[in-house]
């Protein structure tokens, strides 16, 4: 091969050349994803029809290229070599195999390019260097972009101006995280992926379809789907991670053993705690029966299954801490009774309530504070309420609005034996008995 000692770099930079106004003989046009063959005049396009051009290759020309997954922009490297060729023989570059045919007589000849050769290398290794840098300096355009404006994958929440601030509250307010955002990239592309999955109300996670909006909720919620299916390689293009070197995704680099011994035991043992819940003292959601003993769990599934964000409800109307204790039990009291508090439309059951109060977005919507905000709801719907033991008492608000303060009483003076002084030192020293 004695094209490898031939230096390469003023070829690498060929089909950056896009400006200049002669082109060499069968060079394919740039204006598009379509490349020709690097032998014939047959065109393809190099992204949506990768396979086709890779079978007519071997096919037709006994042509392969090895590895061809690992190269990050497959039409500037059939540019490259489709002009390499037209200077040199094929026998330059690649390997000869030679296979046996089925009547075992006549044999026939594939060509290999692969990254041996040094220059096929060093092409491989410039391509993937420029296409980080194009991610990075995409990744650094989304930074600085001030004209994001996006509502919640989960709720209604709006976000504008910072995507770090809708990854930070889906993870935390969610439990959903897709990695921190300085680790995406294309996260428009990203989002609206995710989105038309969950319009088309499909599992992140397993990808399977459901019937409607609320089965796929409770199903991502018990399944702990809350998360993108890893070996979905489609969101590969969206992690940085896989952009760092060359032929490795973000699963070998992570398989990387840790170079501080103890991190992964400690990191196993903060996993083992996370998920640990006392027993006792569960709380049931308003809706449904879903309980749990952690506050922020049942908060989560009220948001994400019911919409109903009960600390949105307390800043809207602001309410002090005695007051959420009577809506509450004014709710538990209403849906009881099959009665929708949001119109008052009575019901049999309480499924097709819960339904009709999601449809009609009654499950945030309350009568006026006469209502509800009556002494009779001091007292429980239930007994055993436990969500009202969950609740955060402002004791600072409460003080700072002049509400529950406790006035000492003017102590009585003592018209008594104690009054007179010398008792009173005669206690003091002890001299009584």
């Amino acid at each position: 091969m004695q094209s490898a000692d031939k230096p390469i770099l003023e070829s690498l930079n060929l089909f950056y050349h896009e400006s200049e106004g002669s082109e060499r003989e069968g060079s394919p046009t740039q204006c598009s994803g379509d490349v020709l063959c690097l032998f014939c005049q047959e065109q393809f396009n190099a992204t949506v029809q990768k396979e086709d051009l890779l079978r007519h290759l071997a096919v037709n020309h006994k042509f392969v290229i090895g590895d061809v997954n690992l190269i990050t922009d497959l039409k500037k490297y059939l540019t490259y070599w489709r002009q390499r060729f037209l200077e040199e023989d094929l026998t330059n570059f690649c390997s000869i195999i030679s296979t046996t045919t089925s009547n075992k007589e006549s044999k026939e000849r594939y060509y290999l390019l692969c990254d041996v050769l040094a220059e096929d290398k060093t092409l491989r290794e410039f391509l993937q260097k420029k296409k980080l840098e194009k991610v990075l300096a995409q990744q650094q355009k989304e930074r600085e972009d001030e004209t994001f404006s996006r509502t919640c994958l989960f709720c209604r929440d709006h976000f504008s101006g910072n995507r770090a601030e809708m990854f930070d509250h889906m993870t935390h307010g969610h439990g959903f995280s897709i990695g921190l955002p300085d680790n995406l990239v294309y996260t428009d592309e990203f989002l609206d992926n995710l989105q038309g999955k969950l319009d088309n109300l499909q599992c992140l996670y397993c990808e399977r379809i459901f019937k409607d909006k609320t089965v796929l909720k409770e199903h991502m919620r018990k399944k702990q789907h809350k998360k993108i299916n890893p070996k979905n390689r489609k969101y590969d293009k969206f992690y940085v991670i896989n952009y760092l070197e060359m032929g490795r995704s973000w699963e070998m680099i992570q398989a990387d053993p840790d170079d501080e011994p103890g991190t992964e035991t400690e990191t196993e043992d903060e996993e083992s705690w996370e998920d640990w819940e006392e027993a006792g003292s569960q709380a049931v959601c308003l809706f449904c029966d879903f309980s749990s003993c952690m506050p922020h769990k049942l908060a989560a599934h009220m948001q994400e299954l019911h919409d109903f964000d009960l600390k949105d409800v307390k800043l809207r109307l602001n309410l002090n801490f005695y007051q959420q204790i009577k809506l509450i039990n004014f709710m538990r009291r209403q849906i009881y009774l099959g009665s929708c508090y949001g119109c008052g439309e009575k019901f049999t059951d309480k499924r097709v309530l819960v339904e009709h109060m999601h449809s009609q977005q009654h499950v945030d919507r309350f009568p006026e504070p006469s209502v509800w905000d009556q002494p009779q709801y001091f007292f429980p719907t239930y007994e055993n309420d436990n969500l009202l033991c969950q609740l955060d008492d402002d004791e600072e608000d409460e003080v700072a609005g002049g509400r529950n303060q406790v006035i000492a009483e003017d102590l009585p003076s003592l018209n008594t034996i104690l009054a007179q002084e010398s008792v009173r030192k005669d206690i003091l020293s002890g001299d009584i008995t």
